[in-house]
């Protein structure tokens, strides 16, 4: 079975130190002003025999959705979602820059990069990741509210916590349901604040034609092969009648 890496939080244990918020930025150079992650907070709710007033936070970032809506919206295929992996990626080398994807997400994970001037997001620090470390986020957090990993996987933190509490663990909804692979256990707050994927018109229509347009492009070769070929063929007929002469 192929991985799926996604984030399990415990929503319970969040104590809203925004070390991790503050962490990716470092980790990832996130320019200021700009967030790759966040923590809502979601009101109160009444912990038994603790306190009848405590705040609720909710840790979130690029949910890595099983139908990434962002994907759909890109015209160069720069965001894609990774099969092996489960990843929505940005290929940077890919991206324009146009800012299609943006509006295309429902939980407002992605952003422009003041300094590159592309899109960016929450990619779960794969140089990290390389060197066997943990998303920066995850690493950070003193009370281990963030845990990362194959969620296919259920000898790894993030399966095992997956599968002991599958029944029990909520996701934040959208207008648009992308399936997203960020799981809550606990009591996270509001889950319905995802909005409505926007994807351009235009996008729609370009990917609709596709097909078409690949057979067209097709066509227009086979009629160029096809005209040379006669040029070449009448070039050899030209020759032969000259040295017939």
């Amino acid at each position: 079975m192929a991985q799926q890496l996604a984030m399990v939080i415990d929503a319970a244990k969040c104590i809203d130190c925004k070390g991790c918020v503050a962490a990716c930025k470092v980790a990832n150079n996130v320019p200021e002003g700009q967030f790759r992650n966040w923590i809502k907070h979601a009101g109160l709710r009444a912990v038994p025999g603790i306190s009848d007033r405590t705040a609720r936070f909710q840790p979130g970032a690029c949910m890595h959705c099983e139908i990434p809506t962002c994907v759909a919206a890109c015209p160069t295929g720069a965001t894609y979602k990774d099969h092996d992996t489960g990843e929505v990626v940005i290929d940077q080398a890919l991206c324009i820059g146009c800012g299609n994807c943006i509006p295309a997400c429902p939980y407002q994970a992605r952003y422009r990069n003041e300094i590159t001037r592309k899109a960016d997001k929450c990619n779960y620090c794969p140089e990290r990741r390389a060197a066997g470390l943990q998303p920066a986020c995850v690493d950070t957090c003193p009370t281990k509210a963030r845990v990362f990993g194959d969620i296919n996987d259920p000898t790894s933190a993030a399966g095992a916590l997956f599968l002991k509490n599958k029944e029990r663990l909520t996701r934040v909804a959208a207008k648009t349901n992308t399936l997203p692979n960020m799981y809550y256990l606990g009591d996270p707050g509001p889950g319905d604040w995802g909005g409505e994927a926007v994807v351009p018109a235009s996008m729609v229509a370009m990917k609709e034609s596709a097909p078409f347009i690949k057979g067209m492009v097709a066509l227009s070769g086979l009629g160029v092969l096809a005209m040379l070929g006669r040029q070449l063929f009448a070039g050899s007929d030209h020759k032969e009648d000259s040295d017939a002469r």
